[in-house]
């Protein structure tokens, strides 16, 4: 799982919101809230950045880091 996908997943449930709680007060589909928690690759940043909203945070390009 990637890093923004564990980060919005933990802060989603730290402030007790369900996916399709957390779908409705972000706009964003719960389709979308599932593959993101899942950490699918082809999600779109800028949908990713309106889940980042959420926790006052952004995610912004950069080198990938090397697995291990």
């Amino acid at each position: 799982m990637s890093k923004i996908a564990e980060y919005i997943k933990k802060q989603r449930k730290a402030v007790g919101l369900t996916q399709e709680q957390f779908a409705l007060r972000s706009g964003l589909g719960l389709r979308f809230i599932r593959e993101l928690e899942q950490g699918k690759e082809t999600v779109r940043l800028d949908k990713v950045n309106v889940a980042l909203s959420m926790f006052d945070m952004e995610a912004v390009p950069g080198k990938k880091e090397k697995s291990s």
